[in-house]
């Protein structure tokens, strides 16, 4: 094998290291985020602006409770405790979604309020149940401590190959992706083979037809929370272990989520998922510095002395917002032509 191709595999281990699995594992936290608001959106008729703080919510139960079972040797060897605290994480979680519906939520329904209440109410929920956390928590950061942290490593990489350059799959990252093929199966299963998913799509696409078929709108609205704080947790969670947990940036993940939604085509879930790929690709492929990538590609003459960065880390949030206004300007229905956006 000549030098150049060297180079080349080179090039191409840096990028998948730093650049293809962090944006897969990113982009799939992000599709389970907005999976969870496109099911509210399309079923209870409201943009949920509380999603971000939900997932550290659901995040928070998980930290509480695999800290109890670390104190008590509950643990499997080479597993995160995390993963062992999700089921119990989940009951909580739906109490507390439950809970938001009967005090907030069901009252606007009744009274048939327009979309920007539920908006509003949302938005209310949402600093509520980032005070609890704060509260519970504190507003500094934390970490999984237990679980294996790789898969494989750069130095096994390196070694196994023989290359100057080397990928690591880190477990985080190997749960992100197969978790959630597992859960978007899931999701698409149960709302096209079972009766209540059916009923589901029936009760979005035509809420007063769905009702005079005698669809139970109150079970409706339960198995979407349900819904909702299956991917919620299990998204905030699986962020948490890839990234770390700190509150504030469940907050700010408020507008990738939601970018991710509109771009894609709010109310579709298929639009949903490319969504979130596109800013999540987005975001890393344009914050990359690829000083590095293009030694390995370029002749001698022409290496970079600068970094090469596109945009600046700081400016990460920024470039869900751009994508998300030139859509809107380009397709306002979104790559998968999904609802439109009206107060209804």
């Amino acid at each position: 094998m000549t030098s150049e191709s060297i180079d080349i595999i080179n090039a191409f281990a840096l990028l998948t290291n730093f650049v293809i699995l962090p944006a897969l594992s990113y982009g799939s936290q992000l599709a389970l985020g907005a999976l969870a608001v496109t099911l509210v959106y399309s079923i209870l008729r409201f943009s949920n602006f509380a999603q971000g703080d939900s997932m550290a919510f659901g995040t928070m139960l998980v930290i509480l409770i695999s800290s109890y079972m670390i104190s008590r040797g509950w643990t499997i060897t080479g597993v995160p405790t995390a993963l062992l605290a999700i089921p119990m994480a989940l009951i909580g979680m739906s109490i507390y979604l439950l809970t938001m519906d009967r005090l907030v939520y069901r009252h606007y329904r009744r009274i048939k309020a327009k979309s920007i209440v539920g908006i509003s109410a949302s938005i209310g929920v949402m600093f509520v149940t980032g005070g609890i956390v704060r509260f519970i928590l504190g507003a500094s950061a934390q970490r999984f401590g237990d679980g294996e942290r790789f898969i494989f490593s750069v130095r096994e990489f390196k070694a196994y190959t023989g290359l100057e350059q080397g990928i690591a799959l880190k477990t985080s990252q190997f749960l992100t992706v197969t978790i959630a093929l597992l859960l978007v199966s899931f999701l698409f299963y149960f709302l096209q083979k079972t009766k209540t998913g059916k009923a589901m799509r029936a009760y979005s696409d035509n809420k007063e037809l769905a009702l005079l078929s005698g669809i139970d709108p109150d079970k409706v609205v339960q198995i979407t929370w349900l819904l909702v704080a299956l991917f919620t947790t299990i998204a905030g969670t699986l962020y948490g272990l890839d990234k770390g947990f700190a509150p504030q940036q469940y907050h700010l993940l408020l507008l990738p989520i939601f970018a991710s939604v509109i771009v894609g085509g709010i109310g579709s879930p298929i639009g949903a998922i490319a969504g979130a790929f596109l800013v999540a690709f987005s975001e890393i492929f344009l914050t990359y510095a690829y000083k590095k990538f293009l030694i390995y590609l370029l002749p001698l003459s022409m290496h970079p002395t600068s970094l090469v960065q596109l945009i600046g880390t700081e400016y990460k949030y920024a470039i869900s917002f751009v994508i998300l206004v030139i859509v809107l300007l380009i397709k306002p229905t979104g790559l998968f032509k999904g609802k439109v956006i009206v107060d209804e």
